[in-house]
């Protein structure tokens, strides 16, 4: 059965999907099949942190166009300010910041193309930006 932590592992209780869902209801008609799909992702853990769940509700709750921010905000004691950094994949991994990394993870992460989206951006700028990065990272780059 899967544990939630609230403050410490200590305050650790089994999790109860039912009362979950019940809570996402009272902000938007969420089923018990969608909330399940939702939490796959969470599936591998024992134990998650009650964060996890309020960003799960949060996104059920903004995608049938319920009031997300108030759902957040009865459950923003959970969220201590200040203490949450932004996470990024990157290279594979979810990392905050890249001060732990060894030199070499680094200069992965340093040698790795960023693809964008933009459209606005046409294809020779696009092409001087990948030759100007090559050239700064000392890498070959045949066009």
């Amino acid at each position: 059965m899967k544990k939630i932590i609230y403050r410490s592992s200590n305050d650790a209780e089994n999790f109860d999907l039912k009362r979950f869902v019940k809570s996402l209801n009272k902000y938007a008609k969420i089923s018990e099949a969608e909330v399940k799909d939702a939490l796959e992702e969470f599936e591998q853990y024992e134990t998650m942190h009650v964060s996890c769940l309020v960003e799960v509700g949060m996104r059920l709750i903004a995608e049938k166009k319920g009031d997300a921010k108030e759902y957040f905000d009865a459950h923003s004691e959970y969220f201590d300010e200040g203490k949450f950094e932004r996470l990024r994949r990157i290279t594979g991994y979810l990392v905050g910041t890249l001060d732990r990394w060894n030199d070499a993870k680094k200069a992965e992460e340093k040698a790795r193309v960023k693809h964008c989206v933009n459209s606005a951006v046409d294809d020779a700028t696009r092409l001087a930006a990948l030759e100007t990065q090559a050239m700064e990272q000392n890498i070959a780059y045949a066009r």
